[in-house]
This record gives C-alpha cells, sequence and structure tokens, in this order.
C-alpha cells in the first residue's frame, strides 16, 4: 500500500468491503397468520399484507464484535491451522514486514496478521495484511507439499520471544483473535500450532517463552471454549 495514502481511506475501504460478509437475510412475511378471533358469523379472511422491504444483514453472533477487517468480503479459503510466528525483531510493523518481504521477491507481506508490540504500531494491536482480504495463500511456513501455506492462517506477534512472552496486550490481542478465527472457521484448537510445530521446519520460531504459552495456557483455552460452545 502506497505510504502516501491516507490511512482514513484504508479503513473506509475495509470496512466497506467487509460490511457484506458472513451476514443472513431474514425471511420475508408477505402474509400475517390467521387472526382466532374472528366474527361468529360469516368468518372473515385473514387480511393481506403488503410487502415488506428486505431488513438490514445481520452479523452472525461471533462476529458481531469484532473489527470490520478481520471479516474479509471474498470467498473464504479452506483455513485448516493457525500458524504463530514472532518477528524476532526489536520492532515492527505490517507495513515494515511487506517492504522487507517484497525485497525478498516475495509478492507481498507473508503474513496474515501482525500484532505489534508498542514500536511501530500500537501495543497490541492487531493490522491486517492483504493476503487476509483477498483470502490468498500464505507464505510464511514452507514445508513439503506446502500445505500449511496454502491452509494456514500466519500470525505473527512483533518482538523476539525467546526469553520473554510477547506483552499482555499482544496476548490478549492474539487470544481475541484466534477465538474468533476458530469459531468462524471451524479450526480445531490442537491446530493451533507455533511455527516450529510445523513437520520438516527448522526454525526456533516462534521462540521458546511463546510456544511455552503456546502449548500451556493458549490451546488448552481453546479447548474448554470449545467444549463449552458445544455443550450449548
Amino acid at each position: 500500500m502506497p505510504r502516501n495514502r491516507p490511512k482514513a481511506l484504508i479503513a473506509i475501504a475495509l470496512t466497506a468491503s467487509a460490511a457484506l460478509a458472513g451476514c443472513q437475510q431474514p425471511k420475508i412475511l408477505d402474509e400475517l397468520p390467521i387472526d382466532p378471533l374472528v366474527s361468529p358469523s360469516p368468518p372473515r379472511p385473514a387480511p393481506r399484507l403488503p410487502a415488506i422491504a428486505r431488513l438490514p444483514a445481520v452479523p452472525r453472533p461471533q462476529e458481531a464484535s469484532v473489527p470490520d477487517g478481520w471479516i474479509p468480503a471474498a470467498a473464504a479459503r479452506q483455513w485448516k491451522w493457525i500458524v504463530l510466528h514472532h518477528s524476532a525483531s526489536d520492532g515492527g510493523s505490517a507495513e515494515l514486514f511487506d517492504q522487507w518481504h517484497r525485497q525478498r521477491g516475495w509478492d507481498e507481506l507473508g503474513y496474515h496478521f501482525v500484532i505489534t508490540n508498542g514500536h511501530g504500531g500500537g501495543d497490541g494491536r492487531v493490522e491486517v495484511g492483504g493476503r487476509w482480504t483477498k483470502q490468498k495463500w500464505g507464505a510464511h511456513c514452507k514445508v513439503p507439499g506446502n500445505a500449511y501455506n496454502d491452509q494456514g492462517i500466519g500470525i505473527c506477534l512483533v518482538g523476539d520471544f525467546q526469553d520473554h512472552p510477547p506483552s499482555a496486550a499482544q496476548l490478549a490481542s492474539l487470544g481475541r483473535l484466534v477465538e474468533f478465527l476458530c469459531a468462524r472457521y471451524d479450526i480445531d484448537p490442537d491446530d493451533v500450532i507455533g511455527h516450529r510445530d510445523a513437520p520438516g521446519t527448522r526454525t526456533e520460531c516462534p521462540g521458546n517463552a511463546m510456544q511455552r504459552y503456546i502449548d500451556s495456557a493458549l490451546r488448552p483455552r481453546l479447548k474448554r471454549q470449545s467444549r463449552l460452545a458445544k455443550s450449548r
């Protein structure tokens, strides 16, 4: 995205494109039910109701409170995994990583989402990449067969989490985002993984501290929520 394009216009464009997705139209009534309190003699037919205009589309319950940019207008890809990364840098943003990835010969930012840490973007801010709005395959987890790029949602948290976890704000945003994605795309909590979990990878990403958080806190939390949702 060009640097000189006003951010307000970008936000407006995302909002407009996302507003049409993931909605269901209510049924339209063209006739009232028969009134049981009719005159005893003679019986009268039920009155006819004029045509009613369509009501505005209503978001699904799990979509009601999420940012518009999280709900793409493009047809959903068949997602199976959520792959979590760290940037291994002190700071950064989706815009900066997009520049780095293009310099390496990639077509655009390889991740679908970036969660910033206060150095290059607000602490805990979720930035939506172009791949997500287009529902495009990722470029973040190359393995033989490329399944984790083709069907894996890539989320990068800015920072180096080898020795310490992400900030509290980043973890809160990550939890909210992953919960939404799992519910909307029916992704099993066991398929929310660190980059190093993907078979065939040789990487320390997303760092030891973040990997421990995924294994001991995030995934168990997602499993509890999944069981609760199924029991309702």
